[in-house]
């Protein structure tokens, strides 16, 4: 058996640190959400548009829906994610390994929300919400909708989020996220976008898209599916459960 496949997360006991996440609350109140104390964010990307009316079948709205669903648009050089597929979409959790260089952080949340609706406007919009879990590093929401304009054909990906750094992170966490956080942050977002055009635009040229199985750790998988486990991932700095 290949061991790259069991230690998806270098040395991190992947499994178990999975496990413990059922045990963990939301580690915030919306009531505490306000600027300017927390990023309040929006981020858009155009994706291949569709002619006007309801999504296409084999069109780039349900496409992009499936790579969301599965986390495929998560870019792999800053944030990885296990969890259990076989667990429904709303209340699933995931591990999520947030990577700064040789800094490799995990941290859990809880999806809490599931989007499937015909807005007012008439747009379509599918999608799922997270929040953070005790021991995040940071403390918020995120949010990733598909949105088809039905009356222009237009596509979008829209990720809004709110967010600060957990005020109890411990000292080489709190210095990590000082020097690269919010910068990371920003560029995580931006290559989600982007990754989701890429990947979207490939499926409708009729390539298989994702490409392979995923790295697992017995019945998780790690996402997306073009995350590799590197030898010199074992020789980072774990840190679990940070904030």
């Amino acid at each position: 058996m290949n061991p790259a496949r069991d230690w998806v997360f270098g040395r991190l006991d992947t499994t178990r640190a999975w496990a413990d996440l059922a045990d963990a609350g939301i580690n915030y109140s919306v009531t505490e959400v306000r600027r300017p104390t927390w990023n309040i964010d929006t981020h858009r990307k155009e994706l291949p548009s569709e002619r006007p009316g309801e999504p296409e079948p084999e069109g780039s709205w349900a496409l992009a829906c499936r790579l969301v669903h599965d986390y495929e648009f998560s870019p792999p050089e800053i944030v990885r994610a296990l969890y259990d597929p076989a667990t429904p979409l709303l209340g699933r959790d995931m591990l999520l390994e947030a990577r700064f260089h040789m800094m490799h952080f995990y941290c859990g949340v809880r999806i809490t929300e599931v989007v499937d609706e015909t807005r007012d406007n008439g747009d379509r919009v599918w999608g799922w919400a997270y929040e953070t879990l005790d021991g995040h590093l940071e403390r918020g929401k995120v949010t990733y909708e598909v949105v088809k304009h039905q009356h222009s054909g237009a596509v979008e990906f829209v990720a809004s989020s709110y967010s600060q750094g957990a005020p109890t992170l411990d000292r080489i966490t709190f210095l990590g996220w000082r020097v690269f956080g919010r910068r990371t942050q920003l560029r995580f977002y931006r290559r989600c976008g982007e990754r989701l055009r890429a990947f979207v635009e490939a499926g409708l040229r009729g390539e298989r898209v994702p490409a392979g199985p995923p790295l697992r750790a017995g019945r998780l998988v790690c996402a997306p599916t073009d995350a590799a486990a590197h030898r010199w991932d074992a020789l980072a700095l774990h840190r679990v459960a940070p904030g």
